[in-house]
């Protein structure tokens, strides 16, 4: 590790390979380094869910090239890192892929050490291995290759001849990866049949590796290039030669996800979108997310404080949302409590999620209900017998008042406690009405009734109703959130017969795989 204690007024800089696209192939270093960093200078192919592991304050610099399209120079980018780094900074640079496989980390590099900055080269998993590998072609194997070459399918436009040696490539019985070669598609088969390779070679296409929008397909040298224009597979795309790919068809493991490619808009606040996002994610779903809710503290925490103090007088503490169980505990430590002063309260929670949620902080609930909404937590509390007994309930400033109001009926003696407020998130909904324009979206999640309320706020109903006849579904977590959305004039296409985002994945899974089979009849 790179020291600061040389030089007081001198940064560092750090070229972290961001990896080929999916965000859970970055290395440790690369994510402990971008926790740390205080300027981050990122790449087009680098996954911007990276920036969420970013500190909060840090300063966020987009360099990207597209298709020639550059947004920023090489050499302007390279004296950005020197101005940054003169300035006490430690800059992290993000390159897709590997910063020395076609990354130009090495000429970054040497720019650095004329500049005489300090800096790292922290490696990332490379394109040219991992998007063959997710689509079921393996670089070697014993049968087919026990070599690799990376070749660059674009070279240097100022140089007189090209570089390859293609009689060497056309002969060897190495797999054959070629960065950067789509729009040369013709000249590399054309150099490669010329000099000696059989046209009927195997040969794929893998564009967007390891990420949901991942495309693949398989030919011959021959047919290669027809068929990437008959499917109109066009950058980031890697080419690749050989027999290997004889195994694409009985390997290809992640193209068989079940939600790749389908686009899903994720409406809960961002604190608790992770859960739902990872799970959509694990099945090839692309995520947008689009937090309709923000959730806060209290301006006034004294009411928290007071009942705390007094949880003796409460014989059951019931908690209808991790949230609840999130902000209840933080005021119990500011006071310098902890989870054993709950003392002899019973406890309840409305949902497994809520319920791991106490276990972390060393509770076991005494009560969770079978269906995970308000009516089940009454009726189960109703059995155990409540006439006469203190009730504590920490939950949102605003929320459904069925719960306190039926317990109450059964005799029992309710405080409700809010402990945090929701409001409605300032998002920008112009990149969402752009998705649902160029048919991307094919499913949006309402994880409870605000999401739906909020959502329409932001969203103009008339505006989304085109879209819900044949390509947007929408998906509740359960019935209560199902009938709001029926408050805007929709009808939720999916609603799991348990309510929870668990089995919200499976069911929008299942839809999707359904949806797909009619399509196909």
């Amino acid at each position: 590790m790179a020291s600061f204690d040389k030089d007081k007024d001198m940064g560092c800089v750090y070229l972290v390979g961001a990896g080929p696209g999916d965000p859970g192939l970055l290395t440790i270093k690369g994510r402990d380094l971008l926790a740390s960093a205080d300027v981050i200078v990122y790449d087009y192919l680098a996954s911007t869910s990276l920036l969420d592991l970013c500190r909060e304050n840090a300063e966020l610099i987009y360099v990207g090239k597209q298709g020639g399209d550059h947004t920023m120079s090489q050499d302007r980018i390279n004296e950005l890192m020197i101005d940054k780094a003169r300035q006490g900074n430690q800059v992290l640079r993000l390159k897709g892929g590997d910063p020395y496989v076609f990354g130009r980390g090495a000429e970054e590099a040497e720019r650095l050490v004329e500049a005489g900055i300090e800096f790292e080269i922290v490696p990332g998993v490379t394109s040219a291995v991992a998007a063959p590998a997710y689509a079921g072609i393996p670089l070697t194997h014993r049968k087919y290759a026990s070599s690799v070459c990376f070749v660059t399918g674009h070279e240097d436009a100022g140089k007189s001849e090209s570089v390859h040696n293609w009689q060497a490539l056309a002969h060897s019985s190495s797999t054959l990866v070629f960065f950067m070669g789509v729009k040369n598609l013709d000249w590399i088969r054309n150099n490669l049949i010329q000099a000696g390779m059989s046209k009927t070679t195997p040969a794929a296409l893998v564009q967007w590796g390891t990420t949901c929008n991942q495309k693949s397909l398989a030919g011959s040298l021959e047919t290669i290039a027809d068929l990437a224009q008959d499917h109109s597979l066009r950058p980031p795309a890697l080419l690749i030669v050989g027999e290997v790919i004889r195994l694409k068809e009985t390997l290809n493991w992640f193209e068989k996800l079940p939600l790749l490619g389908k686009g899903i808009v994720v409406t809960r606040a961002r604190e608790q979108a992770s859960s739902l996002k990872a799970l959509l994610e694990e099945v090839g779903g692309c995520c947008y997310q689009f937090p309709t809710i923000e959730i806060e503290p209290l301006d006034d925490t004294s009411p928290i404080h007071n009942a705390i103090k007094r949880l003796q007088d409460y014989d059951w503490l019931v908690f209808t949302s991790v949230n609840g169980v999130r902000y209840f505990w933080k005021e119990l430590h500011l006071l310098g409590l902890d989870s054993r002063n709950i003392g002899p309260c019973w406890v309840a929670a409305i949902g497994p999620a809520t319920a791991e949620a106490l276990r972390n902080k060393g509770i076991e609930p005494d009560f969770v209900p079978r269906k995970y909404v308000a009516e089940e937590i009454v009726q189960g509390i109703k059995k155990i017998g409540v006439e006469g007994r203190s009730i504590l309930i920490p939950r949102a400033e605003k929320a459904r008042e069925i719960l306190p109001q039926e317990l109450k009926k059964a005799g029992a003696l309710v405080k409700v406690l809010p402990v945090y407020r929701t409001i409605l998130a300032g998002k920008d909904s112009h990149f969402l009405n752009q998705a649902l324009e160029k048919k991307d979206i094919h499913c949006i999640t309402f994880t409870s009734s605000s999401t739906v309320e909020n959502f329409f706020q932001l969203i103009e109903p008339e505006h989304l109703r085109p879209h819900t006849f044949d390509q947007v579904k929408l998906a509740c977590i359960g019935p209560i959130t199902a009938r709001t959305l029926e408050q805007f004039g929709f009808q939720a296409d999916i609603v799991p017969n348990s309510y929870t985002i668990p089995d919200l994945v499976q069911a929008i899974v299942k839809e999707q795989s359904n949806n797909t089979k009619r399509s196909d009849k």
